[in-house]
């Protein structure tokens, strides 16, 4: 079997691990989001392919779900003694190496896609992840504060501020002149199934969805998709701010007609849920909370027996 995930940070990493556990012998295509990238220290970060990387890899902080294990803060604490920002975003001594390595290939010529394929040789994570597009993509967030009516990187609103200035807008900068990366949409064509975890519909699904190409041939397949929302409110994180922002209701329901049945086939709620009902779409409910690896990996073949059902 061959699948294809779109995926963001942590939510979709941790689905991905169990998605491995509930189908061992498939071939699994990941393409990761790339909107949240930034640039920092002179370095390209990539928070949501790294966090995909470390989880499948083994290097993950399991506690927080992002960052590497056994992390050490001296290169961060020796910037801010020399008054070096910013210091709201905590890149650790191991995943500066990342970051560095990221950079050195990318300065010397190699697209995005090829840098995260030889990332990847190290961590060896099961998968094969591709970014969305080798192009410039960053999501920004148009917010009013004291600084008046301004655009600021979406990681700015999401770490910094924890998204408690409300966004006016949310949008994925350079998507609609980017291009998927090598291979994104041959594995979409190759697939027999295309899978949306419970990752941020409107930040990470959604920013991978914007790039051309890649909504028009994930359409074309039978798509399953795993709700982010949980009786009105994110199972983690702020998708509700990012949600809003786009004027959709945090609701299974919203999200699922947010997506639309021009795309989803399938959708699955939590029991908590049972009940929703969205025009052309499957919605099947099933307990959702990702507790630990069976429990995740339950999830995962539901989502593919749902997408067994609805070929």
């Amino acid at each position: 079997m061959r699948i294809v995930v779109l995926a963001g940070g942590i939510g979709g990493a941790r689905y991905l691990r169990g998605l491995k556990q509930a189908a061992p012998e498939a071939e699994i295509t990941v393409i990761g989001n790339n909107g949240d990238d930034i640039g920092l220290f002179g370095l390209r970060v990539c928070p949501d392919l790294d966090t995909v990387m470390y989880t499948l890899g083994g290097g993950i902080n399991e506690d927080q779900g992002w960052g590497r294990r056994d992390e050490t803060f001296t290169i961060k604490e020796e910037l801010a003694a020399y008054g070096a920002g910013p210091s709201w975003f905590g890149l650790g001594d191991r995943d500066f190496a990342t970051h560095i390595v990221r950079t050195q290939m990318l300065d010397a010529g190699y697209p995005l896609s090829a840098v995260t394929e030889a990332l990847c040789a190290r961590w060896k994570p099961g998968v094969r992840l591709i970014p969305s597009t080798d192009d410039r993509l960053e999501t920004h967030v148009i917010i009013s504060d004291a600084d008046g009516r301004r655009a600021i990187h979406f990681q700015e609103w999401w770490v910094k501020m924890h998204a408690s200035v409300p966004a006016e807008a949310i949008t994925p900068v350079g998507a609609d002149d980017a291009k998927p990366a090598p291979g994104v949409l041959e594995a979409i064509e190759a697939a027999d199934v295309v899978l949306l975890p419970p990752s941020n519909p409107v930040v990470s699904i959604g920013t991978i969805l914007a790039v051309p190409g890649i909504r028009a041939a994930a359409a074309s397949k039978t798509v399953v998709g795993v709700s982010p929302i949980i009786g009105g409110a994110p199972v983690r994180g702020m998708a509700d701010a990012c949600l809003t922002a786009i004027g959709v209701e945090t609701s299974a329901q919203a999200v699922a007609a947010h997506y639309g049945p021009g795309l989803l086939d399938g959708w699955l709620v939590d029991t908590v849920d049972e009940g929703v009902q969205v025009e052309g779409i499957t919605v099947r409910a099933r307990p959702l909370y990702m507790t630990d690896l069976d429990a995740t990996a339950a999830i995962a073949r539901a989502a593919l027996d749902l997408a067994a059902e609805l070929a």
